[in-house]
């Protein structure tokens, strides 16, 4: 465990920003390669500054992909010798973040001493982490099914150090029942001093001053059973954003399931509605192709729109859960036993 923990902490620090090249092409295609293979439950990914990629499982699990050299170092972290359920991953440009999902939910961060640091913790019944990011190197965010009438969220201030939950007062009256699905780890995107937190309910959560103060706004994401909703949101950049959802248990559904926004989330229109693709988990935009580029992941394919998601077409049946991308051609995706790279190609 210290050895994992002080090489995301030597990554951290060590990490440049890359340069990325404006493309030319358009992409209709993509290579699969696996890069690790375990008997894991993958949701949760984190590229950092030097393209090394983070994860975090379920049985404990957490680690480290390194492209340069193709390998992967893994470790466990356990909670009263009890592996953990990861689904929520974050970093810094010094600290990586993971957060299990159930009670107790445990928050750790990179140590200073080498090891995994708890930073949070909190217990209870309804208890249920969700997914979790940062505006910057000081202020990050969580969010959590409702417990006692609102959505859970805590935030940080001071690096990751410290968090503390927001109070219902404070937050909109949930729906009952409304929490986030803990599919990919991309229910929250956050830009600049805005955030967007996407519901079960089909609802989205925004705030423009970094979670001071929040308010909802409908969509008509389907959301009839417990099973519907928003499952993953991305923006492109302040004004263009998409969400994708519709229900595991009825994939091949499309209807009511895929909507965009060009006004930064003030409103939200269905697209692509009755047409491909149904239900997936994770949604994001191609980086550096003006939004008009969107991939999206689940267990039952890869598919990719070109127009803004007005349209989409299946590139493969490969499972995965979750996907984010190194730079506009290379993405990383992880699932059911896998994390693999994604060269998208003509």
């Amino acid at each position: 465990m210290r050895l994992i923990a002080s090489l995301l902490l030597f990554v951290l620090i060590s990490s440049c920003k890359q340069d990325v090249q404006k493309p030319s092409k358009i992409y209709k295609s993509v290579e699969i390669q696996d890069v690790y293979n375990d008997s894991l439950s993958i949701r949760a990914i984190e590229l950092m500054g030097d393209g090394t990629l983070a994860f975090a499982a379920d049985k404990g699990t957490y680690g480290l992909y390194f492209p340069k050299k193709e390998q992967v170092a893994t470790s466990k972290q356990l909670h009263d010798s009890v592996p953990l359920h990861f689904r929520a991953v974050a970093h810094t440009s010094t600290d990586f973040f993971m957060l299990s999902i159930e009670s107790p939910a445990l928050l750790y961060k990179t140590g200073d001493d080498g090891s995994m640091k708890r930073v949070y913790k909190e217990e209870g019944e309804e208890v249920f982490y969700d997914a979790m990011t940062f505006w910057n190197d000081k202020e990050g965010i969580a969010v959590g099914d409702s417990v006692n009438g609102c959505l859970s969220i805590i935030i940080t201030r001071d690096g990751g150090e410290t968090w503390a939950k927001l109070p219902c007062e404070n937050l909109p009256k949930a729906i009952e029942g409304e929490g986030a699905f803990a599919a990919s780890n991309t229910n929250i995107k956050v830009l600049e001093d805005k955030a967007w937190i996407a519901t079960t309910s089909g609802t989205i959560y925004y705030s423009e001053n970094k979670g001071e103060t929040w308010i909802t706004i409908e969509t008509p994401m389907q959301n009839t059973e417990a099973t519907q909703g928003v499952y993953s949101i991305d923006f492109y950049d302040e004004l263009n954003g998409f969400a994708i959802g519709g229900d595991y248990t009825k994939p091949d559904v499309n209807t009511n399931n895929k909507m965009k926004t060009v006004d930064g989330g003030k409103t939200w229109l269905l697209v692509a509605d009755g047409e491909e693709p149904g239900y997936k988990s994770c949604v994001q935009y191609m980086p550096n192709r003006n939004a008009e580029s969107l991939v999206a992941v689940g267990f039952n394919g890869i598919s990719m729109s070109n127009d803004h998601g007005e349209s989409w077409k299946q590139i493969s049946e490969e499972s995965f859960y979750t996907i984010r991308f190194l730079n506009d051609s290379i993405a990383y995706a992880a699932g059911k036993g896998r994390i693999s790279k994604l060269v998208f190609t003509e």
